[in-house]
């Protein structure tokens, strides 16, 4: 007798317990409802046609098709052991496969000429020609004379066992089906298992509570949950497929949008510190003596802040735009109206590089307006101070109390700004750069800093452009600012591909190229994926495609690049090196030298990725470029070309022509509109590569939602995640509908909702 289940039941007790305990190890899965939401790789029909050309070997193949021929021949094994050896020639549509068995004296009775079987295994080629050796089976059609029983091998003489089940209770055939589920297999599960545990759980699975009201569901066209559970992997064609498939991504976009809705609208029950535009105070005097004009864009987008930091609600925006766009400025400018209202700010960094040359670039652009208590400075000046881990004690017990007394206005600093010995006077403004690099969780344990009652406005920043439809999902709680445009003297920079292992003579032109640079006053740096050739981290880089072969020359470390070029190419140049080893003194000493002239080229790691500011560095060389991202290295040559001199980045690789990596390449040199290679980068590497795992739990959580396909399914579920909200915030009356959020979310993100 089957058992009777729910979502809610452990696989343990619907499954047999071995095939239980390899699916929770593999996948994850513990119940009913976890197995369920996995959905199928693919489906195949039947009459399905392969491409010849998209056969790739070792990829896993399921065929479908009519044994055509069947001819024996016996050979002797090392140990001189006779065996026989079956080969059948099997038509999948228009495609013949070869299928070997090398112990093949009783499977050929299984498998005479006219049997309609499927076969399960891994394609390799024979004379041009598509090969199985000695796949799994299982007979669909026996020829006249057989039997009608299922008859299979492996894994699938399991589910012909469940399928001959299934016909003897006259249910609909397990296989005599237009599309068949395949699932992605993992070690110990084969995709075959977990057909079985599927059609295992439904047989099993009572009527599902749908959490979604009638009037949601007819609102957004979606089928019922419990026959988009059943349809999702056993469709009758692909109209149920896709319906019951966009019902499932669905509910988890639902469930994402209602925790982000809840944690808007739980910042918001607390009032945020207002502060108004002054014609007499700080941000006044600094608009008067800037030395250019913002651009449109930047005074479009000051407006929307300004606007928000008025009122007494908190602002949660985004602000992303190119590098170079200007957002520093902006963001400046913001904390002085915030400073303006007696209240203070905090610039959060993700590395001490960055917020060293945060600390270095506002105080610049501040002049006198950033030196309160010393001698001269203005009236309405301000202090702007440092925190970071690497401080001494004496250094960050200075800085600690300037934040706590309020004589400090702007605070900025890495993670340090976070921990709970870090006090404010009064917090009115956090801004967050790179927010990419930041979870959740960490920029509202900055925002608890505020005063009791009161929740600071939020600015986050990233450079790294985002497709508004993932920013939307990613970033959800927040309001999102775009500048789409570069201020007044920044030049575009130019940058051409050096392919050193089929054009050595380009790499030698290339460090001839810096020498000129260096010669007319300028500097240069040089980007490696390494630091030494013990780093097998590649120092944040990604990957390379795995298409160059196997004679791909080693990656070249930045500590022996920086020993050859002071004794070859560049001997003469004032070189240094920068990476993440160094001792935090020695690696501001390095950052400081190149930034005043005393040093002409930087060899460094990825250090240099956001935020440096040098205006007279007009040259970058980029080593074994394949093995960034493309909006890493969009990012990287952004350092180049910022004092309105034109700026060169040349991208060195081993990629061969044609490649895939060769042709990420030639996209970037092709086009500096980082938004057009944001979505290139998205399409390559999917969301998880390109916004990291940092920024929510929930994220991290989805199985079946792609935040770079689904925007259309996103923005329903939002716009319905709001109606919802606005009339149940806690989710009382919708308990179902809790407890998958709380799902999705975990228990600490989750908590926003339940604390109405």
């Amino acid at each position: 007798m089957t058992t009777l289940a729910t979502t809610d039941t452990p696989l343990v007790e619907v499954l047999d317990p071995g095939l239980a305990e390899r699916i929770t190890t593999a996948f994850g899965h513990r119940t009913v409802g976890d197995l369920l939401h996995t959905l199928p790789r693919r489906y195949r029909q039947h009459g399905q046609r392969y491409d010849k050309r998209q056969l790739v070997d070792g990829e896993r193949v399921t065929v479908i098709g009519t044994v055509t021929t069947a001819r024996t021949r016996t050979y002797h094994t090392k140990k001189g052991q006779p065996r026989e050896m079956l080969t059948l020639t099997v038509e999948d549509g228009d495609t013949e496969f070869r299928v070997v068995f090398f112990a093949g004296r009783s499977i050929k009775y299984l498998l005479p000429v006219g049997t309609l079987a499927m076969f399960d295994g891994t394609v390799s080629h024979f004379r041009r020609a598509p090969d199985l050796k000695h796949p799994e089976f299982l007979v669909l059609r026996p020829v006249s004379g057989q039997g009608g029983q299922l008859k299979g091998s492996g894994d699938l003489a399991a589910l012909a066992r469940l399928a001959a089940e299934i016909d003897a209770e006259g249910g609909p055939s397990l296989f005599d089906r237009p599309l068949l589920p395949v699932y992605a297999a993992k070690e110990g599960v084969t995709s075959w298992d977990l057909l079985g545990a599927v059609v295992t759980a439904l047989r099993a699975l009572v009527p599902v509570v749908d959490p979604l009201d009638d009037t949601v569901r007819s609102a957004a066209g979606l089928m019922g949950l419990d026959e988009a559970l059943r349809k999702a992997h056993l469709p009758e064609n692909a109209r149920e497929k896709d319906h019951a498939g966009h019902r499932l991504r669905f509910d988890e976009a639902l469930a994402l949008q209602l925790l982000l809705g809840a944690r808007r609208r739980f910042v918001a029950r607390d009032p945020a510190p207002a502060s108004p535009v002054r014609d007499d105070g700080i941000r006044a005097a600094m608009g008067a003596r800037m030395p250019f004009e913002l651009t449109d864009g930047q005074k479009a987008v000051l407006e929307e802040i300004s606007a928000d930091l008025a009122r007494d609600e908190p602002m949660n925006r985004l602000l992303q735009g190119e590098v170079g766009s200007g957002k520093t400025v902006v963001a400046l400018l913001a904390m002085l109206q915030v400073l303006d209202a007696g209240r203070q700010c905090v610039m959060l960094a993700p590395t001490e590089v960055l917020a060293v040359q945060h600390h270095r670039s506002l105080t610049a652009m501040l002049g006198d307006l950033g030196e309160r208590g010393r001698l001269g400075a203005a009236d309405e000046a301000t202090r702007v101070v440092l925190l970071t881990g690497s401080m001494s004690t004496a250094q960050r017990r200075a800085a600690l109390l300037d934040i706590v007394t309020g004589e400090a206005g702007i605070a900025v600093g890495t993670h340090a700004l976070i921990q709970d010995s870090v006090d404010f006077f009064d917090l009115g403004l956090v801004v967050v750069d790179e927010q990419h690099r930041f979870g959740v969780r960490q920029r509202d344990r900055l925002r608890s800093k505020g005063r009791a009652g009161m929740v600071p406005h939020l600015l986050v920043m990233t450079a790294t452009p985002i497709p508004r439809t993932i920013a939307m999902t990613v970033f959800g709680d927040l309001e999102v600012s775009e500048l789409d445009e570069l201020p007044g003297g920044r030049r575009p920079i130019s940058t051409s591909v050096v392919p050193a292992r089929e054009r050595p003579a380009w790499l030698a032109r290339a460090w001839e190229r810096v020498r000129e640079e260096v010669a007319a006053g300028h500097r240069a740096y040089v980007v490696c994926s390494r630091i030494d050739a013990d780093d097998g981290r590649s120092d944040d880089a990604t990957k390379g495609d795995d298409d160059e072969g196997g004679d791909r020359p080693p990656l070249v470390a930045a500590v022996d690049l920086h020993e050859y070029l002071s004794t070859g190419p560049l001997a003469g140049l004032r070189i240094g090196l920068l990476h993440g080893r160094l001792p935090s003194e020695e690696k501001d000493a390095t950052m400081a030298d190149f930034a005043a002239g005393r040093l002409d080229v930087l060899v460094s790691t990825t250090v240099i990725e956001v935020g440096v500011d040098v205006p007279e560095a007009t040259v970058m060389v980029v080593m074994d470029a394949e093995r960034f991202g493309v909006s890493q290295l969009h990012q990287l040559r952004g350092r180049v070309g910022r004092g309105g001199l034109p700026g060169l980045c040349l991208l060195v690789t081993n990629s061969r022509a044609g490649s895939r990596s060769m042709e990420r390449l030639d996209a970037v040199a092709a086009t500096t509109d980082g938004f057009v290679l944001a979505q290139l980068d998205l399409v390559q590497r999917r969301e998880g590569d390109v916004l990291g795992d940092a920024q929510s739990g929930a994220l991290s959580a989805l199985r079946l939602l792609s935040v770079v396909d689904d925007g259309d399914v996103i923005e329903i579920a939002r716009r319905h995640a709001e109606e919802i909200l606005e009339a149940d915030p806690g989710l009382h009356r919708h308990p179902a509908l809790a407890e998958r959020v709380r799902r999705l979310a975990g228990s600490e993100e989750s908590e926003y909702l339940f604390r109405y």
